[in-house]
């Protein structure tokens, strides 16, 4: 284990993650149907360390290696930090099932969408798999903490707060998709 690896891995998932810029959604969730925390986390941990061990296999099935995976994840991941600090929506939310809440859409799509299942599978490019799980969980810990406590966060946080914590988050997820563009860019050209 590599402590530098584990916390660099957990800061991208957490800005990619975006528990905290999601509270707004959280909450809206919440005034229709009560949420399972435990549930929540349990099953968005399953979905990311599931899709960090099978996606490659998956993707291999269908001819598409890692390095190519990674430039378009890190194309997708600009899109979702312009979505963060343009204050745009790109991409389409489904309406949820209030029955389901907890797993659909909070565990997914919202905590483990596209965006988080293409960065688990870019940041394996650059570190352990070990790491990546310690990572993941440590950021379920969090998104538990988070859920469990949301309406104080959002007292806390207050309107103005959640923007420019979203717009903070925002950056960090550009400069990471730049980061893995250029990275793995460079292989498939050369």
């Amino acid at each position: 284990m590599d402590i530098n690896q584990i916390l660099s891995a957990f800061l991208v998932l957490f800005a990619v993650i975006d528990v905290l810029g999601a509270i707004p959604l959280i909450i809206a969730i919440k005034k229709k149907t009560p949420i399972r925390p435990g549930l929540a986390t349990l099953v968005t941990a399953l979905i990311l360390i599931s899709f960090l061990f099978l996606g490659e296999s998956m993707l291999s099935f269908v001819g598409v290696d890692i390095g190519s995976f990674a430039v378009a994840g890190s194309i997708l991941m600009a899109f979702i930090a312009f979505e963060m600090l343009l204050g745009v929506q790109i991409f389409k939310e489904d309406d949820a099932d209030t029955a389901t809440a907890s797993v659909v859409p909070l565990a997914f799509p919202l905590l483990a969408g596209a965006g988080t299942l293409t960065t688990i599978l870019s940041i394996r490019a650059e570190y352990e798999t070990l790491n990546i799980v310690v990572a993941i969980i440590l950021n379920m810990i969090v998104i538990y903490v988070v859920l469990r406590s949301v309406d104080r966060i959002k007292k806390i946080l207050g309107p103005a707060g959640a923007k420019i914590l979203n717009k903070v988050f925002g950056i960090i997820v550009l400069a990471i998709a730049v980061k893995l563009f250029s990275a793995n860019a460079r292989l498939l050209l050369s």
